[in-house]
């Protein structure tokens, strides 16, 4: 990623991208060639020195959002079957840098995935929401008492992920909770 590539990176407005189980989702940039080439590097092709990049564009979009630094940031988890294929969890890679960045504490252990799901990129919402069901365990003696939770993903399109880790939260009476994500394929 070079400087150039990284500064032609398109924000979205600063505004509430969506309403998920009445949280707040926040999308930093548009779905498009160098966002788009980011992640998949980062995703898929093993470039991990990449997650830094990612990071740094959302805690550039968060800065203008909010000067609140009260939340724990909990990534989006990986089952541990993908896990072991892919060697790392990319967001997790993020989160890391992100509360480099931010000063915000990381919670890795907070949420598991605990069930296989396919791949949510093929699937239309009906689908998306079925294949979450019931893949979240919720580790509440991990929890980082009086932080919000900002919780973080690489792509929002439906919100099924996003959905699904509220609704194993609030399992938990877990509540205060927000949602970012680096991008969203729709601009509104």
């Amino acid at each position: 990623m070079c400087s150039k590539c990284f500064q032609e990176l398109d924000y979205l407005p600063l505004k509430v991208n969506r309403i998920v189980e009445n949280k707040k989702v926040y999308c930093a940039g548009v779905y498009s060639k160098n966002l788009q080439k980011l992640i998949r590097g980062l995703k898929y092709h093993k470039q991990k020195d990449l997650a830094y990049y990612l990071a740094k564009f959302m805690w550039g979009y968060f800065t203008k959002l909010t000067d609140d630094r009260n939340f724990q940031i909990v990534p989006v988890p990986i089952y541990s079957k993908r896990l072991k294929q892919r060697k790392y969890n990319h967001m997790d890679l993020v989160a890391k840098y992100l509360s480099e960045m931010s000063g915000m504490e990381c919670n890795l252990e907070l949420i598991k995935r605990i069930k296989d799901t396919k791949p949510q990129y093929n699937l239309k919402r009906p689908e998306r929401i079925k294949n979450l069901t019931e893949a979240f365990e919720v580790y509440e003696n991990k929890l980082i008492k009086n932080k919000k939770i900002l919780i973080i993903d690489d792509i929002c399109t439906t919100g099924a992920t996003f959905e699904e880790m509220i609704k194993t939260l609030r399992t938990k009476n877990i509540e205060n909770i927000v949602c970012f994500a680096a991008t969203t394929p729709f601009e509104d």
